[in-house]
């Protein structure tokens, strides 16, 4: 027999620790290799995890809401093996991990006048996503920044973290607005929260706290603007309405205005690669794969946004079963991190809840994201050799909202144009 350490896995790209929800499994119980032991959150996803060794649940380290960094023991397993054997499913690049400790050192030389401790700290709260050195905690105590405040602000160091020169830097914009602790980086004084004794308090769950941080950060960092154009979707319409039936019996599955969409996203992409792009400091970075996430609604009324990679070698048939993967699969709390994971750019389907248009919020470190209005019919003038015709028309409004930091008015308002042109010249004869 022998005991073997089960770790809190690497569940994606930047993902540094994991939120224990539920123990799937309790002490004593045999537990299969590949078996689910536990479900753990992410800032990302809800995700199960497996165990890789088959044996006896022996002890459990980590408790239900602890927080625990990746490569951290979380619970012991009992084995038939002759020896211990650690799981490591971290990365272990040397070269990573010696620019981390670089950075956490010169962060803490920096800080040779302040008495810290020896550890990097974190935020004490469960919810927190973000790590903190001693020396940013120092400055955030100094200069009375709350912890929700220092969750907003953002890091150039690895991963997102923030570093020495980052909250130097917004403690310096924070004092030149004349603010305080109790005035917010917009300027608005914070009021009491006022509650009657027939209001109902509702606590954020998890998901939700982190969609809120992160449409607070997108807006604060991005310098959003938003042109709308509205298209003719009148072939469009015809041909999903010839083809759905088809679609349905052959795939069992429906087909849906998404993949039509993604496509017209992508095609205008590859005419203006420019808007296919993310921001590091003052570099552009210039991608080279089309990756575009699509916002899906959750039962819980939270937004999620999977991602279909290198969406440009996918037929609008492989298209269309992939949205309706990742949609059931969003659905069903079935998503993993690699889901989540690469987006170059975002759609966001507004039309679906019947709305015309909408100013959607970055997602970041994208520059751009387009919201897709409801399909309504309109009459309209149409140019025939005869002359022009009143007619009725299936419009729709395209609302794209970009970084105009990178992307000036020309690029954002050209590309949404590009995309509409192809949704209005759309082949009626294509098979699917």
């Amino acid at each position: 027999m022998a005991l073997v350490e089960m770790v809190m896995p690497k569940m994606g790209e930047s993902i540094m620790e994991g939120t224990v929800l539920s123990w799937l499994k309790k002490v004593g119980d045999p537990i299969e290799e590949d078996e689910s032991v536990l479900e753990v959150a992410t800032d990302k996803v809800d995700t199960e995890v497996p165990s890789i060794h088959a044996g006896i649940l022996k002890e459990i380290l980590a408790k239900k809401g602890e927080v625990v960094s990746v490569g951290n023991p979380i619970a012991i397993i009992e084995t038939d093996q002759e020896e211990v054997v650690n799981e490591q499913l971290i990365d272990t690049d040397p070269e990573e991990n010696a620019e981390a400790i670089l950075e956490e050192v010169a962060n803490i030389s920096d800080s040779i006048s302040i008495e810290v401790p020896h550890q990097t700290e974190r935020l004490s709260t469960s919810d927190s996503t973000r790590f903190y050195s001693p020396l940013v905690l120092n400055i955030a105590r100094e200069e009375n920044i709350p912890k929700a405040e220092l969750e907003i602000i953002s890091g150039t160091g690895s991963e997102g973290r923030v570093t020495k020169k980052d909250i130097l830097a917004y403690v310096a914009s924070r004092k030149s607005a004349n603010s305080d602790i109790s005035t917010p980086t917009n300027g608005a004084t914070t009021q009491p929260a006022i509650f009657s004794g027939e209001d109902e308090i509702i606590e954020m769950d998890r998901m939700r706290k982190v969609i809120a941080d992160r449409m607070m950060e997108s807006k604060r960092i991005a310098a959003h603007v938003t042109s709308f154009v509205e298209a003719d979707m009148s072939k469009v319409v015809a041909w999903r309405n010839k083809n759905k039936r088809i679609f349905q019996e052959r795939e069992g599955q429906p087909l849906t205005f998404t993949p039509i969409f993604i496509e017209a996203v992508v095609r205008a992409i590859k005419d203006y690669p420019m808007m296919n792009i993310s921001i590091d400091g003052y570099k552009i970075i210039k991608k080279k794969a089309i990756n575009i996430g699509m916002a899906v609604a959750l039962p819980s009324g939270n937004l999620i946004v999977p991602v279909i990679h290198n969406a440009d070698q996918l037929s609008i048939g492989a298209i269309s079963l992939k949205v309706n993967e990742l949609a059931k699969r969003a659905r069903n709390n079935q998503l993993t991190p690699k889901d989540l994971e690469g987006g170059t750019y975002t759609i966001s389907n507004v039309g679906s809840f019947g709305n015309v248009m909408g100013t959607p919020i970055l997602v970041q470190p994208q520059v751009g994201i387009l919201a897709l209005g409801t399909i309504q019919k309109k009459p309209s003038v149409i140019e025939t050799p005869q002359g022009d015709f009143i007619g009725v028309r299936h419009k729709m409004f395209l609302s794209h909202s970009y970084d105009h930091r990178v992307v000036d008015g020309a690029l954002g308002g050209m590309f949404v144009r590009r995309v509409a042109d192809y949704l209005e010249k759309f082949d009626e004869t294509r098979v699917i």
